[in-house]
């Protein structure tokens, strides 16, 4: 494992941490993350997205795209007149209009992004590399000179050669920007050249660096991870991933993966993570899916009887992340992989206990019922088994049992 990288301030304007931080966490889910297909969130569920992102520790959010209108001004002029301690940034195309946008907004800090790979320079804009390069230093001076700080974002890097963004990472600090984003904007990238692409940047410049992952190949938040071990210090994410097609890197697998790797920390609170997606689901519309990584229902939730034996006798051994860090805890379902230790545990929880001949005839329904129904055995459908478990049917079950073990 690779020691853990020294701490880094954030900058100048920034928020004074409430934790120590090595990876500072760039939220877009008001922005990327609502250009997913069908999501439009309302000012009121925006400002209360905003405002749940900032308890939960994180430092900086894209708060939304100027040029989209009056609306989206106004919402983002709502979101920065708040004061939140987090930086409040707008994202921008490289152009005077768009920084205009920004300017009524309201916001101190603005992303403005370029393509920086051939096929999307052409096909896109009918541009060059030489274009490009002068278009950066263009609109981050005159970006500066409108009062912002201005990070550059360079769509579709991943794409791009290598040489060409640590030459617009050079002409963008010249004209005064402070980061430069590497967006894998397609989702082509994996853990091993997302590292070696971010090293060959950061060899190059001392611009801060960040990184910027979609989901199309699930691999964002691998890729996010290696972004940071090759010398990434910000990483761009949305609350459970929202965002775009296949969607981006999790703000919620981000945060609890730096932390439990010991790659880096980022000062995000986790017993606030549940709470955060289901605000932004349930103003998305979009269910968080129940197994879903960090957030998800049932990611502390056994049926299969090995698991739920080992958890019983010594919650290690099925245990990698405490549930209580995110302020959850274990729950034994009864279903059809479940064994006796199970039925036993559910039963002594309602006070009830059995012989384990009885408890076999209950089990036995349990995993009838789970296969017939597809579905978990409730509390009140177990003491309905251990009722029926009294009966001359259950009796009957038992003695069979019993003469088939002879």
């Amino acid at each position: 494992m690779l020691a853990k990288t020294p701490a880094i301030p954030l900058p100048s304007s920034g928020p004074t941490p409430a934790a120590q931080r090595t990876a500072f966490l760039n939220d877009t889910t008001l922005r990327d993350g609502e250009q997913a297909p069908g999501v439009a969130f309302t000012r009121r569920e925006k400002i209360e997205i905003a405002e749940a992102l900032c308890a939960a520790g994180v430092p900086e959010i894209e708060a939304g795209t100027p040029a989209m209108g009056d609306d989206e001004i106004e919402t983002i002029r709502s979101i920065v007149s708040l004061n939140l301690p987090m930086r409040v940034m707008a994202w921008c195309r490289m152009n005077e209009a768009d920084l205009m946008a920004a300017v009524a907004a309201g916001v101190r800090i603005v992303n403005v992004s370029i393509p920086t790979s051939d096929k999307q320079l052409a096909g896109k804009l009918g541009k060059d590399r030489a274009w490009a390069l002068g278009k950066v230093g263009e609109m981050v001076a005159f970006a500066r000179k409108l009062g912002f700080e201005v990070a550059v974002g360079g769509e579709d890097a991943s794409r791009a050669d290598p040489d060409f963004l640590c030459r617009i990472a050079e002409v963008a600090k010249a004209a005064g920007a402070f980061r430069f984003r590497l967006a894998d904007t397609l989702g082509v990238l994996e853990p091993f050249g997302t590292c070696a692409l971010v090293r060959r940047v950061a060899a190059a410049t001392d611009l801060e660096l960040e990184f910027h992952a979609h989901d199309d190949l699930g691999l964002a938040t691998a890729n996010t991870l290696a972004a940071v071990m090759g010398g990434a210090r910000h990483c761009s994410v949305t609350v459970a991933g929202i965002g775009e097609r296949a969607g981006n890197a999790a703000l919620e697998e981000v945060a609890v993966a730096l932390r439990q790797t010991a790659r880096a920390e980022t000062g995000i609170q986790p017993a606030a993570l549940g709470p955060l997606a289901e605000l932004v689901s349930h103003a998305a519309g979009r269910p968080v899916p129940r197994g879903k990584a960090i957030v998800g229902a049932d990611i502390f939730t056994h049926e299969s009887g090995i698991h739920v034996s080992g958890l019983l006798k010594d919650r290690a051994t099925y245990e990698a992340l405490n549930p209580e860090v995110l302020g959850r805890g274990h729950k034994v379902v009864l279903g059809k992989h479940s064994g006796l230790q199970a039925v036993e545990k559910a039963l002594a929880d309602m006070g009830l206990t059995v012989d384990a001949d009885r408890g076999r005839v209950i089990l036995a329904q349990v995993r009838a019922f789970a296969q017939r129904t597809k579905a978990n055995v409730s509390p009140e459908m177990l003491m309905r088994f251990y009722q029926d478990s009294f009966s001359g049917a259950a009796l009957r079950l038992r003695r069979a049992a019993m003469e088939g073990a002879r």
